[in-house]
């Protein structure tokens, strides 16, 4: 069965925030690491004043983990981006904390603002970047912690064509 199908009918269940549980102390679903991912960005005086900014390296902070999960912090400045990656053997949430950030598939591109999230499973390719001409700042959770990012070699093909 085609996952476009149900998404068709049921629609993007993180633009549904009301179906979401409150996060567990120790997450063990999508759905309550998505809540986690929630809140942690919702308390801004939790991550907030850790931000900082690199010309010359994306930056970023372990800010937590748990059993078999980390979360990290990470600052994008204009231009900077991640290459077409993946995450190994580990599953995630990107949460878009602050600015805006372009998030490149072979399925298309798609723009990612503030309280923007994804999720995504083992071997799913991306390329995130911050397009825009202010600063960004993103949450990352990991399940298991990462461990690997490998790179791939070519764009996505849809990113080329645009």
């Amino acid at each position: 069965m085609n996952s476009d199908s149900d998404l068709q009918i049921a629609g993007d269940i993180l633009e549904v925030p009301h179906l979401l549980q409150p996060p567990r102390e120790h997450p063990a679903t999508v759905a309550d690491f998505v809540g986690l991912a929630r809140a942690v960005s919702a308390d801004r005086s939790r991550w907030e004043h850790l931000v900082q900014y690199d010309a010359t390296s994306r930056w970023y902070h372990r800010l937590h983990t748990g059993p078999g999960y980390e979360v990290w912090l990470l600052s994008w400045v204009p231009g900077q981006g991640s290459g077409l990656h993946d995450h190994g053997a580990s599953s995630g949430v990107l949460t878009v904390l602050d600015g805006v950030l372009t998030e490149r598939t072979d399925r298309g591109t798609r723009a990612l603002g503030a309280g923007a999230q994804r999720v995504f499973a083992p071997g799913y390719a991306h390329e995130v970047v911050n397009d825009s001409l202010e600063p960004a700042v993103s949450l990352h959770v990991y399940y298991p912690g990462l461990t690997e990012m490998p790179m791939h070699g070519a764009r996505c093909a849809v990113a080329e064509v645009q």
